[in-house]
């Protein structure tokens, strides 16, 4: 089957229709085509990486607070969600499930050892206990 873009759109011969609603826009039928770019616009050179803009920070002495402001706040930041990982896994390897999935499955899907995996389970279970109580 021929292809009737490149008929409606080829600027050597005259507009073939390529069907209805084509030409729209239009008033010979003629679809008009994107501006061709002759050159590629020149990048700026990348801005060197940066970290919360600690390398700006000239004083050392508030170097070492920001810095450790941030360490504690991801700190934070990866035990909340190892918390979260654990609450998933046990979830998820709820017997009351329908589709619940092994330890191993749980290892698999989460990049861990089977143990860890298990560990994790249980610490999950015990971070939802408290919530089952309260239903």
């Amino acid at each position: 089957m021929p292809d009737s873009h490149a008929q409606a759109s080829d600027p050597s011969g005259p507009a073939a229709p390529a069907g209805p609603g084509t030409g729209a826009g239009t008033a010979s039928g003629r679809r008009q085509r994107p501006a061709q770019l002759l050159f590629e616009p020149q990048a700026d050179e990348p801005e060197p990486e940066r970290f919360f803009d600690l390398e700006s920070i000239d004083d050392p002495a508030e170097l070492l607070r920001r810095s450790t402001e941030l360490a504690l706040a991801f700190r934070a930041a990866a035990e909340r969600a190892t918390d979260f990982q654990a609450v998933a896994a046990a979830q998820l390897a709820d017997p009351r499930r329908f589709d619940a999935l092994s330890e191993a499955e749980i290892a698999d899907r989460a990049d861990w050892t089977p143990d860890y995996a298990a560990k994790m389970v249980e610490y999950g279970r015990t971070l939802l206990s408290p919530r089952r109580h309260e239903d």
